[in-house]
């Protein structure tokens, strides 16, 4: 799961720099991201959270408990949700206009701005069905223990993209504004997007049907037991809701900077950039190893198992620390270069990724609250208590909202949307602290707290002393060579390669004996 994963996104990656070599991370790019953030998030608010956090203990307990080993839910579980995604999906096309001015404001002098965008989102919104489709698929697969597939499939999503943006820089003059941007443009990156996704989605059929599964559409709803995964579900919508208010709120302070300063890479193309960077331990490990126990600590919870659940718990915070931490420490080291190496080119030079290096910095350290938060929830969610986890983001959203309104106004346009990277980080601070006690009075007054302690000190000490050594090294690294990529790539090889070698052994010094359980999450 985590080759697959590891796969995914380094494709990704390759995407994202064809991406910013083909857009930039000015506001043109930002009319594109914008739009392409508007269906992700409403498939997230339709269905996507739901499916996420409430329907895989859902099936687990109907595969166990029916007599026909689950089909028949599982088939009305898809109808339903193929009914709902198509019906959000036309909506949301018809309402585009709405949609984008939820993200960007219309104002006189961005008025060109906010037109490009919604063209664009009325090509990208159908992938609100296609990533429904994906997600329910997916659930189903994994409530069968099979995971492999929806970690690989995404792979290819990303090679059609990077096709398709290896296909615009190749046989397309390169516009580097909002005005030169023309309708052959618009075409080939709204429907190359939308492509790519429902290639993922699609790509899960044959091996849905390879698990054993037969579907035929069931519409006899009533009283077959969805309701109680709607009522589960609707704690988790408002959960989405509050996420997604943050998220609003956020893009339209950042595309606000965009605005003042269009060519500078200060607001949300920089911001998206630097944060999905930013994630890529977290999807890589967190997500891929929470993905194997949510349905383990499903069957615990269900079966009294306590102590088991808090066991698998503590192992999993601990296996991730192990990775999470030094990859913070990492962002915080060598953010600069790390967005000069991907980000410097075609149309981006590398003053106009300065911010966006800043903007890594300033999320670095909060990886390692981001991803505890996201094992901890998953406690709640293995008991189907979603009613808790809605409190919590509406306090981290709450935070991150005040946060964020503070730097957009007290800061200036340079320097706001890197104050808001630092304001997410404070804000899964203070959340992860509720967190945490919340669910330590649901596991009966035990989280194995003092060993969680003592494990993440020993990873902060280690990652620290082994990020100072790294950053010295880049820094004779840079100088040994001439400016440019050259100087960048040399300089963050010599970091990085002296940070890994320095964190091991100092791991080992502290004796800390989780590195040993990562492969294969062994006892």
């Amino acid at each position: 799961m985590a080759f697959g994963t590891v796969v995914s996104r380094a494709t990704g990656v390759i995407r994202q720099v064809l991406q910013a070599a083909a857009l930039g991370t000015g506001l043109l790019a930002s009319t594109y991201n914008t739009a392409n953030t508007v269906p992700t998030s409403l498939y997230t608010l339709l269905i996507g959270g739901a499916l996420n956090a409430v329907l895989v203990p859902q099936l687990v307990r109907s595969r166990a408990q029916d007599p026909d080993g689950g089909t028949a839910f599982e088939q009305r579980l898809i109808t339903l949700v193929v009914c709902v995604l198509g019906v959000g999906t036309a909506l949301a096309v018809w309402a585009a206009p709405q949609m984008v001015g939820l993200y960007m404001r219309d104002t006189p002098g961005n008025h060109e701005a906010f037109e490009l965008t919604v063209v664009f989102a009325r090509f990208l919104l159908p992938q609100i069905f296609f990533y429904g489709l994906f997600a329910m698929l997916g659930q189903v697969l994994n409530a069968r223990e099979k995971f492999g597939a929806m970690m690989w499939t995404p792979v290819l999503n990303n090679v059609v993209l990077v096709a398709m943006f290896g296909m615009y820089l190749g046989l397309m003059t390169v516009p580097d504004s909002v005005r030169d941007i023309g309708a052959a443009h618009v075409r080939l990156l709204g429907i190359g997007t939308t492509c790519g996704i429902a290639v993922q989605a699609l790509a899960l059929v044959p091996f849905v049907r390879a698990a054993g599964l037969r579907f035929r559409p069931r519409f006899d709803w009533s009283g077959t037991g969805l309701g109680k995964s709607v009522r589960a579900a609707r704690w988790t919508l408002l959960l989405v809701l509050a996420n997604q208010a943050a998220l609003t709120v956020v893009s339209n302070f950042a595309n606000a900077a965009d605005q003042r300063l269009p060519h500078d890479g200060v607001g949300y193309t920089a911001y998206s950039y630097a944060q999905t960077i930013w994630l890529l331990p977290q999807s890589i490990v967190t997500v891929s190893l929470v993905t194997a126990l949510l349905p383990r600590m499903s069957k615990a919870a269900a079966e009294g198992r306590t102590a088991d659940l808090r066991a698998e718990l503590s192992r999993a915070l601990r296996v991730t620390g192990t990775v999470i931490v030094p990859a913070g420490f990492f962002f915080l080291a060598f953010g600069q270069q790390t967005a000069e190496l991907l980000f410097a080119h075609g149309t981006s030079d590398a003053g106009a990724t300065e911010p966006l290096g800043h903007m890594l910095q300033a999320f670095g350290l909060g990886l390692i609250p981001f991803s505890a938060q996201y094992l901890l929830l998953r406690g709640f969610y293995a008991y189907e208590d979603t009613r808790t986890p809605f409190w919590m983001a509406t306090t981290i959203a709450g935070l991150n909202i005040a946060l964020a309104a503070a730097c957009h106004w007290l800061l200036s346009p340079r320097w706001a949307v890197t104050g808001m990277a630092a304001a997410y980080t404070v804000s899964y601070v203070i959340g992860l602290l509720i967190t945490a006690r919340l669910l330590r009075r649901r596991l009966g007054g035990y989280l194995d707290g003092r060993r969680l302690a003592r494990t993440y000190g020993k990873l902060t000490l280690a990652s620290a002393g082994a990020g100072a050594l790294g950053w010295a090294a880049a820094r004779a690294g840079g100088e040994a060579a001439p400016t440019g990529t050259v100087s960048t790539a040399l300089a963050l090889a010599a970091g990085g390669v002296t940070m890994a070698v320095g964190y091991l052994l100092l791991a080992r010094l502290f004796r800390i004996p989780e590195l040993r359980l990562l492969p294969g999450l062994r006892r």
